[in-house]
């Protein structure tokens, strides 16, 4: 059963009805996954301080909505699991469960353009000599030739990467785990973007890591907060995406990078660049590693550029954190698989990897084009390279009652909250560009985006 522990302060309303909204969210954001089982109703309602009746009408609207799912003794589950589609549930999950959805919430590239060559890519895999090497154990920061290719990524940033500073990891998420084990203990501080990227916000909860959200603007992080919250809160680290910025899309000028890393030497704390976005934008500026490589570690992997199942990550470690970030590779998985880095490497080596990124980028370009045209009208943030819209909702809207009434109409979209550090939520919403199929399903679905924010939200019963 799922600890699940819905925020349904800020939400206005009766409660069972927020109890419903605050589940819509969490199943928008990823909090909740198909399948999930509930906590019964008599747990929940012990949990939020509210009555049983308010949770089993609050279950019974979600199941309204084609939320939730459930019987009379096996409890109630998120839709999309085994108890309702059998055994073809997770290729259905990805493709057309439940049938007409269209999915902006997650933040991905478009897929296809990678799966032909990752099918070549095995078949000449399975021809190489030596193969059974790639699958026995490797050294924890990995093979010599998927570092060098590790580095040459990473050099892509603007900054010299030496194949030795690299740490191969199973994707970016992998890799910030590695980083923030090595370099933090429980109930350290760490500075974030007041908007965060939610996987920081669940690795904090693993790792027993206190996170405090610093203000920022269109340009990111405001220096004069950080230096504030640095002599406030003596952080360990500050945890940040200078380009294309999730879920804002802002991108961090070179004036300011340069005064981020100032700040953070003078206090004595790391810099934790997530670069994951930063091939959309071939002009960028470089990462912060380039102006304090003593104590910035960059991260970066092929999740967004080519394919997230590949699961292929790079760190750059500062010279004396190496050995240190490859001990929590050991320590959490043992290593990195050498076979999907080894594809990594070879299409990394042959161009491969570049020429995907160069589909990524032509295709977030025309798919932004077509957004700006349709989203004419609305309040946003994006950039014609980024593959997410941070979408700003007009009175009266609230993010959780919009994201559950465009899920009625099969709409799915991330709210504020999933991203809020702290109890400040702004009532906005992420759209992603590249989890729909294609550019004809886009352009439905920001069709019903333009429709909902048109329509004024429901009327709320009075309270007594």
């Amino acid at each position: 059963m799922t600890i699940w522990s819905p925020e349904i302060d800020a939400i206005n309303g009766p409660r069972y009805q927020a109890i419903a909204q605050a589940l819509a969210a969490d199943v928008a954001s990823g909090r909740l996954s198909p399948g999930s089982r509930l906590p019964t109703h008599r747990d929940l309602a012990y949990r939020l301080g509210v009555t049983v009746g308010t949770v089993s009408r609050a279950y019974a609207e979600a199941q309204r909505k084609g939320l939730t799912t459930g019987e009379v003794g096996r409890g109630t589950y998120v839709r999309g699991g085994a108890e309702d589609q059998g055994p073809a549930r997770n290729l259905a999950l990805i493709e057309n469960a439940p049938q007409g959805l269209i999915d902006f919430s997650l933040n991905m590239p478009v897929m296809g353009a990678s799966t032909e060559a990752f099918a070549d890519a095995l078949a000449q895999l399975a021809r190489t000599e030596g193969l059974d090497a790639l699958l026995g154990y490797q050294p924890d920061q990995g093979l010599g030739r998927h570092r060098a290719a590790g580095a040459k990524w990473v050099e892509r940033s603007g900054i010299a990467a030496p194949s030795d500073r690299i740490i191969v990891t199973n994707g970016a998420q992998h890799g910030m785990y590695a980083v923030f084990a090595a370099i933090t203990q429980a109930s350290d501080v760490v500075l974030t973007e007041n908007l965060t990227y939610p996987g920081m916000k669940e690795l904090a909860d693993h790792l027993g890591i206190r996170l405090q959200g610093v203000t920022m603007d269109a340009d990111g992080l405001i220096p004069d907060a950080v230096e504030e919250a640095c002599r406030l809160h003596h952080p360990r680290a500050i945890y940040f995406m200078a380009n294309l910025q999730n879920p804002t899309a802002a991108v961090m000028p070179e004036d300011r990078r340069r005064a981020l890393a100032d700040i953070a030497q003078r206090h004595g704390t790391f810099l934790v660049e997530d670069d994951v976005y930063g091939f959309l934008s071939p002009n960028r500026p470089p990462s912060l590693a380039r102006f304090a490589p003593d104590i910035t570690f960059h991260i970066t992997s092929l999740s967004k550029s080519v394919a997230p199942g590949l699961r292929v990550g790079y760190v750059l470690a500062p010279e004396g954190y190496k050995t240190r970030v490859g001990a929590t590779v050991r320590a959490s998985c043992r290593m990195a698989g050498a076979v999907t880095a080894e594809i990594a490497t070879r299409w990394i080596e042959d161009g491969s990897a570049e020429r995907m990124a160069d589909f990524q980028r032509a295709e977030v370009n025309a798919r932004q084009e077509v957004a700006t045209r349709l989203l004419k009208g609305a309040t946003y943030d994006t950039r014609p390279d980024s593959f997410h819209i941070w979408l700003h909702l007009p009175e009266p809207w609230q993010a959780g009652e919009f994201v559950a009434s465009a899920r009625e109409r099969n709409v799915v979209v991330v709210p504020a909250s999933a991203f809020a550090v702290g109890r400040e939520t702004p009532h906005a919403v992420r759209v992603c560009l590249g989890a729909v199929r294609d550019r004809d399903q886009m352009e439905l679905g920001l069709r019903i985006i333009i429709d909902v924010l048109a329509k004024p939200a429901r009327s709320r019963p009075g309270i007594i």
